[in-house]
C-alpha cells in the first residue's frame, strides 16, 4: 500500500451519492433516504453517465462568487414545489469526491481499489460531462493544498480531506481520512435551537450581523458546533 497522501478541498454542501441506474439517476442523502426530487438539476445532466455509475460527493449552491451554504439547506428543506422554485434561480453544482462504482473501471468492485485509481477513474468519468457535474479538486503535494485551500477561502472551501493514496473506500467508516480544517473564531449570541427532542443545531447571531445563522450538527455532548458559526 502506498503511503503517499493525497489532498482534496471540501466545499459547503449536502453530501449526495448520485447513482446512474438502468432507468435514470438517483440521489441519495447521507442516510441513504432518495432525494432526487429536490436536486433534478443534478440528476438530469447525470443522465449522460453510464449505467452502473456511482458517485459521491456534494451538493452546492452558488450565490455570486461565493457558495451559500443557507441555500443548500433551504432547498433540502423545501417541499418540492418550493424546490424546484428555488433551483430555477439558483441552480446547484455536484462536487464528485470518489466514484465508487463505473462499468468500465471493475463495476461495484471499483470502491475496493486503491483511492489513486478511483481518482484517475473520477476525473476519467467526468472530463466529457463537465458543468454542473465535476471532480473535486485534488492534490498529492501538501504545500498545494494549503496554499489552495487559504485562496479559496473566501469563496467557502473551508476543509481538507486527506487520504492514504492505497486506501478502499470506507463505507460506513472515515476513519483513513482525516479532515483539516481551517480555524477561525467568530463571536455570536445564541438566540435558539434546532431539533425535535434535543439541541441538534444552535441559531446565531454573529456579532456585527443582523440575520441569523445555523450551526453545523451538534456532537454528542450537545455543545460544540462541528462548523464554525459564520460558515454555516
Amino acid at each position: 500500500m502506498s503511503h503517499e497522501t493525497h489532498r482534496s478541498l471540501e466545499k459547503d454542501g449536502r453530501r449526495i451519492i448520485l447513482r446512474r441506474t438502468e432507468d435514470g439517476v438517483i440521489c441519495y442523502s447521507r442516510t441513504g433516504r432518495a432525494v432526487t426530487s429536490h436536486w433534478m438539476d443534478l440528476a438530469v445532466p447525470a443522465i449522460q453517465l453510464p449505467a452502473g455509475t456511482t458517485l459521491d460527493g456534494e451538493a452546492v449552491i452558488w450565490n455570486g462568487d461565493r457558495m451559500d451554504f443557507g441555500a443548500v439547506q433551504t432547498r433540502a428543506a423545501s417541499s418540492l414545489g418550493r424546490a424546484r422554485a428555488l433551483a430555477a434561480r439558483l441552480p446547484a453544482s455536484f462536487v464528485a469526491f470518489d466514484v465508487l462504482a463505473h462499468p468500465e473501471h471493475g463495476g461495484d468492485m471499483l470502491a475496493a481499489r486503491p483511492y489513486t485509481e478511483r481518482r484517475a477513474a473520477l476525473v476519467e468519468v467526468l472530463a466529457d460531462v463537465g458543468p454542473p457535474l465535476q471532480a473535486v479538486l485534488a492534490t498529492s503535494d501538501r504545500s498545494t493544498a494549503l496554499s489552495g485551500t487559504k485562496a479559496l477561502q473566501p469563496q467557502g472551501v473551508e476543509v481538507i480531506v486527506a487520504k492514504p493514496a492505497g486506501s478502499a473506500y470506507p463505507f460506513g467508516s472515515r476513519t483513513v481520512w482525516r479532515k483539516i480544517r481551517h480555524a477561525d473564531t467568530t463571536d455570536a449570541q445564541v438566540v435558539g435551537s434546532v431539533g425535535p427532542r434535543r439541541p441538534r443545531r444552535l441559531a446565531l447571531r454573529p456579532a456585527g450581523e443582523g440575520r441569523l445563522r445555523l450551526s453545523a450538527p451538534l456532537g454528542p455532548d450537545r455543545r460544540t458546533p462541528g462548523r464554525r458559526p459564520h460558515d454555516s
